[in-house]
């Protein structure tokens, strides 16, 4: 399975932030901590280069926080700095700002040596594929609401500067998508958390993933959810019984399995099955 995805705004974006590096100092890479691997866009680092980075583990609230943990340790290890956030409640946003200011001291300091008394607020960008919460990012940030934001990939389609107070000003970018991602597993992780649009996979396909990633990894939390004894292994049998005891019946008793993928992918994306993460810091294989 190849799946494209580079709607023509995306190749846009894509030069815009090339173009505008030059004017920042720090780059976040705002990601999901349900998928911090899935939801990386592998052409960022070819893109941002040598700029200090930050890792942005966005919506922490929905994840598993044992394996956010593990993915903190592994970025250290890797000698990248990275942060657990939740920019809807407004967790971690000063930890952000002085993060900043640690990695870019250096770089002030020698400002402060040439004779700027008082250097000039930080420039960040923040890039991140589609659906990762940028926008809400940086509303929060800013303390009002100034970036769009949706629970649909590609809301933001234009670059903005925004000024939060006088220690940050900050440049939003849409969110990049690579031109086509081969590997199958991170383009169901990817659908199962909605950052890609559910048009581009077959539903039933995804919620077959989700399911079966959720028996192995989380079956307590399936259980519970779906008032089930034991998980069957069978997926359809699976199937069948969460789509009977939710009433997705067609008529003569039938189980609605496009239904069913539905309503099994909206309460994963809304937190009803609990929290969890589809990417393990262990499987990693790329070096960020």
């Amino acid at each position: 399975m190849t799946i494209q995805w580079f709607p023509g705004h995306m190749a846009k974006a894509r030069r815009q932030v090339t173009e505008k590096l030059k004017l920042i100092d720090i780059v976040y890479e705002l990601v999901d901590a349900r998928i911090p691997q899935s939801s990386r866009n592998p052409m960022i680092d070819e893109i941002i280069v040598n700029k200090p980075r930050i890792v942005l583990l966005n919506k922490v609230d929905k994840a598993d926080p044992r394996v956010t943990q593990q993915w903190l340790d592994y970025y250290k290890e890797q000698g990248i700095y990275a942060l657990a956030i939740d920019a809807q409640a407004g967790k971690g946003m000063k930890q952000i700002v002085s993060s900043s200011k640690e990695l870019l001291q250096e770089k002030f300091d020698r400002m402060r040596a040439k004779g700027v008394k008082k250097p000039r607020a930080i420039r960040a960008m923040i890039v991140g594929i589609p659906n990762v919460g940028k926008s809400t990012l940086i509303n929060r940030l800013a303390s009002k609401k100034i970036a769009k934001t949706g629970d649909r990939p590609g809301v933001t389609q234009a670059q903005q500067w925004i000024k939060v107070g006088n220690e940050l000003e900050l440049l939003d970018t849409p969110g990049i998508l690579w031109p086509k991602f081969e590997d199958e597993t991170v383009g169901y992780k990817l659908a199962t958390t909605g950052a890609i649009k559910d048009t581009i996979l077959n539903m039933q396909d995804v919620a077959v993933y989700a399911l079966r990633f959720l028996s192995s990894h989380y079956p307590e939390q399936l259980k519970q959810r779906y008032d089930l004894n034991e998980i069957p292994e069978d997926i359809v049998e699976l199937f069948d019984a969460i789509g009977a005891r939710r009433g997705c019946l067609m008529g003569g008793g039938m189980v609605d399995y496009d239904k069913t993928a539905e309503l099994v992918l909206r309460e994963i994306r809304t937190d009803k099955i609990g929290t969890f993460t589809f990417d393990n810091p262990n499987e990693a294989e790329q070096q960020l």
